[in-house]
């Protein structure tokens, strides 16, 4: 493995490190019940205090390795030549907000050969700022979720894929609102991500609906509009197909247009199925919280077991899974048999630690081109 490849194990080891100063269980329920109104105590104690200063610190060093990446990534110099495009007032695919902080960065350093650097930095500021403050907001253990979102690849895939993972973090971030029931602001956060990318959308019928499934006693009825629903992924694909065409027009007949099943999501969605079914009594009959995410997951089972022809179908099934950050740690603490709790512990993190060793090997490939690790400061 290239020597570069250390930048983000260290960067990973560090980061997990500094998040064990981060407890956090006891703010999350004030968090989630809408802040000062709904009952957080106002000012800051030595505690959060402490959760500041080292949720600061992860959050500057994953900015730091992000926003001073140079030519790291399949599709950075892709985005380098749209920079120029948009300058010109050429057609590009992306969507109208992009283009337009794109037109003002190139504004704002006119004459600046290196001014698509304030571009991708903006991003990676922003993207690192919506991870950081969901996990702030959601996650009961912060330092597990954390270790969660590394080791599975949604950081380290945000170093390609500027425009989607930037929107997958506001999805993160929004579902705090969807918990609360604040369902305007989640709704404006969500459009504000659709000017970037306008696949971000599909999380409001798709988180709302967990939330309804959530809160609500379970019928028949709901089993057999599942199960219908399902059943119409497999019987009206040409149907499903026509309607992503439509906004996504570029997909048909593309290199994304493969229709490959994603067997590691399935497994992953598969698993945390089987925790959440022994953890049901403790942890899901009456949370709703750990509900909603339990029911994401679901979706993204389905998703990935009977969607395969829609185009890049794991970043459709990614807006649901990594909810997986959240949901683990809510889980993992409330099996009431110690040597199964610690067992599942150590499955957890050993599963996502051989994931993150695959991922580091394959980031060499040509279509992903995260490795070797350039930056414009040494390089």
């Amino acid at each position: 493995m290239e020597k570069s490849a250390l930048v983000y194990i260290g960067l990973t080891i560090i980061t997990v490190m500094l998040a064990f100063c981060v407890e956090n269980r006891e703010y999350v329920p004030e968090y989630l019940r809408g802040g000062r109104l709904h009952g957080e105590m106002p000012g800051c104690d030595r505690c959060k205090a402490r959760n500041r200063v080292a949720m600061f610190a992860v959050f500057c060093l994953l900015t730091g390795v992000s926003a001073c990446r140079i030519a790291v990534g399949n599709d950075y110099w892709v985005y380098w030549l749209n920079f120029q495009l948009i300058e010109q007032n050429r057609h590009v695919a992306s969507e109208i907000g992009f283009n337009t902080i794109v037109r003002f960065f190139r504004w704002l350093f006119d004459g600046e050969k290196t001014q698509y650097l304030s571009i991708f930095a903006f991003f990676s500021v922003t993207t690192v700022f919506f991870f950081v403050r969901a996990m702030r907001d959601q996650a009961v253990n912060f330092a597990f979720s954390l270790y969660l979102l590394m080791t599975g690849g949604y950081y380290f895939n945000s170093l390609n894929s500027v425009r989607y993972y930037f929107a997958l973090a506001l999805a993160l971030f929004s579902m705090k609102y969807v918990l609360r029931g604040e369902y305007g602001k989640f709704v404006l956060w969500v459009f504000a991500g659709a000017f970037i990318h306008k696949s971000v959308l599909l999380v409001i019928p798709v988180y709302l609906l967990a939330k309804f499934l959530a809160s609500a006693k379970l019928k028949k009825r709901y089993y057999v509009i599942g199960g219908v629903f399902a059943a119409s992924l497999i019987f009206c694909q040409d149907l499903y197909r026509e309607i992503i065409f439509w906004f996504y027009p570029f997909y048909r007949d593309s290199e994304f247009d493969k229709g490959q099943l994603s067997y590691v999501n399935i497994s992953k969605c598969i698993c945390v199925l089987v925790l959440c079914a022994i953890c049901y009594r403790e942890s899901l009959r009456e949370n709703v919280i750990n509900r909603f995410y339990f029911f994401l997951n679901l979706f993204g089972l389905v998703v990935y077991c009977c969607g395969s022809f829609i185009p890049e179908v794991s970043r459709v099934g990614y807006y649901m899974i990594i909810s997986q950050v959240f949901l683990l740690p809510r889980l993992l603490p409330e099996m009431k048999n110690k040597i199964l709790r610690r067992l599942a512990y150590l499955a957890v993190v050993a599963a996502f630690g051989i994931y993150f060793v695959f991922l580091l090997k394959g980031m060499y490939l040509v279509d992903i081109r995260l490795l070797p690790y350039l930056n414009w400061i040494f390089n």
